[in-house]
């Protein structure tokens, strides 16, 4: 009897009011989030869109199924990775050039390491610019290269002499 009387109350009604409120708040609610989640999530507008009206028409399941489908990483996240990727990948490819006897790093231009004096390119006669071990020719001014004689070492302080003598 108290049963039958509360269920016919005011107070049951007020209750189960405020209950569906909630679950129609509720059910707005996930479709707001599944809307905002596919747009950080996804590129296409009409997947979004369709994210959306799955998880409002299958109330309070829709959004499971979305979560279930959709893309694991944000489209910032992906965006960052490829650029962090592309910048890796540029410092590889860049030209790093270092010493072979200490492993200092030395600009292309250099002749001798600056920390441990090693020979690393021949100069010029004529303009004394750097040339590399297979130039025939010096690009800078066209004097020919004389071959080093295999089995030799570089001369050290060939330049400061060369300019030397030239005073």
């Amino acid at each position: 009897m108290t049963l039958a009387s509360f269920i016919s109350s005011g107070t049951s009604h007020a209750i189960l009011n405020g209950l569906a409120f909630f679950a129609f708040v509720l059910w707005l609610s996930l479709g707001y989030w599944t809307y905002k989640d596919a747009r950080r999530r996804i590129e296409d507008p009409l997947l979004v869109g369709l994210s959306t009206l799955v998880a409002l028409v299958l109330p309070f399941v829709g959004p499971f199924i979305y979560m279930l489908f959709r893309p694991p990483e944000y489209l910032e996240d992906v965006r960052e990775r490829e650029l962090e990727i592309k910048a890796i990948e540029e410092r590889i490819s860049a030209v790093d050039i270092r010493c072979p006897v200490c492993h200092a790093e030395v600009d292309a231009g250099y002749l001798v390491c600056p920390v441990c004096t090693t020979k690393l390119k021949q100069a010029c006669v004529s303009c004394g610019a750097p040339l590399e071990p297979i130039w025939q020719v010096c690009p800078y001014c066209e004097t020919p290269i004389e071959p080093a004689v295999p089995g030799t070492p570089p001369a050290l302080g060939t330049r400061r002499a060369r300019r030397a003598s030239r005073r």
